[in-house]
């Protein structure tokens, strides 16, 4: 008897669980964009660039070191902060400041934004500052781009090629 009333319950159980998986893959219903949106990504990494220039060390520095440590030349590992602005048609649509990973900050940052944009033409204005060195943008692009409907726009950057790409 025992038997035949566990069987009982773990039917009404997997009953259950199968009418709630059931119920959650038709309902409730999602959209992923609205009908006239299209979607930008800003993804990209990049290190910045080292704070201070490289120095050459004194006479009593280098006296002052165990002989095995007698660079003549220090660098600073720390990198600049990364400083990125995402513009369209003139309004602001990401700005944000990375700081360097890593314990002494000598790491470069990935950046990975998604945004859902409406489709249509647009004025898509970047620019990334990676030094603190420099007062202004070092890398700025602007574009004009026809968005469609439901279109995937990806924004890359390669400091070493082009600067700002887009896809």
């Amino acid at each position: 008897m025992k038997t035949g009333l566990r069987y009982i319950l773990q039917v009404i159980n997997y009953s259950i669980f199968m009418l709630i998986v059931w119920y959650f893959s038709i309902a409730p219903a999602y959209t992923h964009l609205e009908v006239c949106q299209a979607v930008v990504v800003l993804a990209f990494g990049h290190a910045g660039q080292p704070v201070s220039e490289c120095r050459k060390r004194t006479p009593e520095e280098l006296a002052a070191l165990p002989p095995n440590m007698r660079n003549p030349m220090v660098c600073p590992r720390e990198r600049s902060p990364i400083e990125v602005e995402l513009l369209l048609d003139d309004q602001p649509l990401f700005i944000e400041t990375f700081n360097p990973q890593g314990m002494s900050g000598d790491w470069g940052v990935d950046v990975y934004e998604r945004f859902n944009v409406p489709s249509g033409k647009h004025n898509l204005k970047m620019r990334l500052k990676d030094s603190v060195r420099v007062k202004d943008f070092n890398y700025v692009y602007e574009v004009d781009v026809d968005i469609k409907a439901a279109q995937l726009l990806t924004i890359d950057f390669q400091a070493d090629k082009t600067g700002f790409s887009i896809r």
